[in-house]
C-alpha cells in the first residue's frame, strides 16, 4: 500500500501531473487492488447502482490504483452501497483509509488508498464528470462472463 505516499483525499479527485521514476505497471488478474475494484463494482451492481464504471489508473494518478465509480438514486441506496463495500473490503483485508460524505446526499467516498470508490447521485455525477477528467485511464471489464448452456438434442 502507498500509505507513506498518501496524501489529502481531496487530491484524489483531480489529476495530478507527475515525471520522472514513474513507471507505469502491468496489469495483473492477481493485483489485490484489482481485485477489489472489480468486487466494489459488483456490489454496486447488485445494489442496483446504475453506470458502474472502473478506471485503471496505475501510472497515471500517485494517488490511487483504481477508481470505481457510480451512480445511485437515493441517498439511502448510496450509504447501503458505501456499508456494503466497507463491509466487503474488510472481509478481504482492505480496510477503508478513509469514508467521506456518508451522510452526504450527493457523493460518498470510499478510500481504501489503492482503490477509491465514488458513489454519487446522478447530478453530482455529471458535474464532476470524473470520466472526462480521467480520460486517458483505461476502464477495466468487471462483468462477470455470461455462460451460455448449450442444448444438446
Amino acid at each position: 500500500m502507498r500509505a507513506a505516499r498518501r496524501t489529502a483525499l481531496a487530491t484524489a479527485v483531480r489529476p495530478v501531473a507527475f515525471f520522472g521514476d514513474c513507471v507505469a505497471k502491468t496489469g495483473s488478474k492477481k493485483d489485490p487492488a484489482r481485485k477489489m475494484a472489480i468486487e466494489a463494482a459488483r456490489i454496486a451492481e447488485a445494489d442496483n447502482c446504475q453506470d458502474i464504471v472502473v478506471l485503471d489508473l496505475r501510472g497515471i494518478s500517485p494517488v490511487t490504483d483504481y477508481f470505481v465509480i457510480c451512480t445511485g438514486a437515493s441517498n439511502r441506496q448510496m450509504r447501503t452501497v458505501a456499508d456494503d463495500v466497507v463491509e466487503a473490503g474488510l472481509k478481504s483485508g482492505n480496510k477503508a483509509y478513509q469514508i467521506a460524505g456518508i451522510d452526504s446526499p450527493d457523493w460518498i467516498v470510499a478510500d481504501f488508498v489503492d482503490v477509491v470508490v465514488h458513489i454519487f447521485n446522478e447530478s453530482r455525477r455529471k458535474y464532476y464528470d470524473l470520466e472526462l477528467i480521467w480520460g486517458e485511464a483505461p476502464r477495466v471489464r468487471w462483468k462477470r462472463p455470461v455462460r451460455r448452456k448449450t442444448t444438446e438434442q
